[in-house]
């Protein structure tokens, strides 16, 4: 007998009839004997509605009272579910945050799982029923519910998975696992059958959104082996793994991209010791997260300025421009420059450790096809490019078909 966790998304469960379809899915792993703990998000829509709801009350919300709105969405979606299972046989309780309990900090909006206990939801599935959890949500040391911030679910499921010690978590989605690029845009992207944590980890944090960051995060440090897979058929999905379950490792695993980027240019930066602190100090303190930065060579034969090139996404874009005026005086730029009409893509490949030439392949490629790279950034497994939004399409193409990814269409 297997402990399995099974998670479904807000489209999984969008309305009464899926969620008795997604209960016959796992009543499918009970007649295979095996014991089950399903998470679940909210319906899909409702979430939405619900954060509609609170801001209509006014912009400046109490985040204590918006949690307790907000993670309404889950209960109702982990009773209904309970009730589907019990009418086809199947024993099955539903367990809130607050009653497991999963333990969180006090961040509203935003909190991080701090631990779960397991004793009672253990002892209930021994006895044969299958434990129903709602996603998103727990409770603070202050005994308030909180919620985990958007896309928490996948999280709490893995969170879950790893507190109960189980054998596999399964996250069913809208997609039938994780793909070389988006087969949206290109026809001949293979879906994997398994990728390490740490590319996965790259993707996620790069723009795909087959999985949440801090979900991959949780399952790479407790070793939680996860399969991405449809709910809305019975084709095996991606296992997400440690690099030594993978026997062939590709020399690269996927393409992914953001179209979540925004580029904003500081002409003529004073070039001295203390500046860019302060740029991104004030930027920081403003809780806008900066990604790509680039620092041109002074052209001035004095050295005395420079340019300084960083993204941030487009939601903080005009709050980032803001700050940065805001200390104009202290910065003493000659000029600010935005740029919202941007894309990030990315290369991603533990192969990439072992092997040269990687991101000259992809400078070759994009150059083949005239598409100018304005900004660059790397790690270990990644190589990240900033062009115009207009080529990323084409960029996606290019560079699948440059590393070898290209399948049958």
């Amino acid at each position: 007998m297997a402990l399995i966790v099974q998670k479904f998304g807000g489209t999984s469960v969008a309305d009464v009839e899926r969620i008795q379809a997604v209960a016959l899915r796992v009543k499918g792993e009970v007649d295979a004997g095996n014991q089950v703990a399903v998470v679940v998000s909210a319906m899909a829509g409702v979430t939405n509605q619900l954060v509609d709801y609170v801001e209509q009350t006014g912009k400046l919300y109490d985040t204590q009272e918006y949690d307790v709105v907000v993670s309404s969405g889950e209960q109702v979606t982990s009773g209904l579910l309970a009730l589907a299972l019990q009418s086809i046989g199947v024993p099955a309780r539903s367990w809130l945050g607050w009653q497991l309990p999963i333990k969180t900090s006090s961040a509203h909006a935003k909190a991080r799982i701090e631990g779960i206990e397991t004793e009672e939801i253990l002892t209930s599935m021994k006895a044969g029923n299958v434990a129903v959890v709602p996603g998103f949500q727990g409770i603070s040391q202050k005994n308030r519910v909180t919620t985990l911030g958007r896309g928490g679910s996948d999280t709490s499921a893995v969170a879950l998975a790893a507190a109960l010690g189980a054998e596999r978590c399964d996250i069913y989605t809208d997609v039938n696992g994780v793909y070389t690029t988006d087969p949206r845009i290109v026809a001949k992207a293979k879906k994997l059958d398994k990728i390490t944590y740490e590319e996965m980890l790259e993707m996620a944090s790069v723009g795909a959104k087959v999985l949440q960051t801090r979900s991959v995060e949780v399952a790479m440090k407790h070793g939680v082996r996860v399969q991405v897979r449809s709910s809305f058929s019975d084709e095996p999905g991606t296992l997400v793994v440690n690099e030594d379950e993978i026997v062939e490792q590709e020399l690269i695993s996927g393409i992914a991209y953001s179209r979540d980027e925004a580029k904003i240019t500081l002409v003529g930066v004073l070039d001295q010791p203390g500046i860019a602190a302060k740029i991104f100090g004030a930027l920081a303190d403003a809780n806008i997260n900066v990604d790509m930065i680039v620092q041109n060579v002074s052209a001035d034969v004095n050295h005395a300025a420079t340019d300084l090139t960083f993204t941030v996404t487009k939601a903080d874009l005009e709050r980032a421009v803001a700050t940065v005026k805001a200390h104009a005086q202290d910065l003493g730029y000659k000029d600010l420059q935005s740029d919202p009409n941007v894309v990030k893509v990315s290369v991603i490949g533990v192969g990439m450790r072992s092997h040269a030439g990687i991101a000259q392949r992809m400078f070759q490629s994009l150059a083949d096809k005239g598409i100018n790279i304005q900004v660059i950034s790397t790690s270990e497994i990644k190589v990240s490019v900033l062009i115009a939004e207009e080529y990323a399409e084409l960029a996606l193409r290019s560079l699948h078909t440059t590393y070898g990814l290209d399948g049958d269409e």
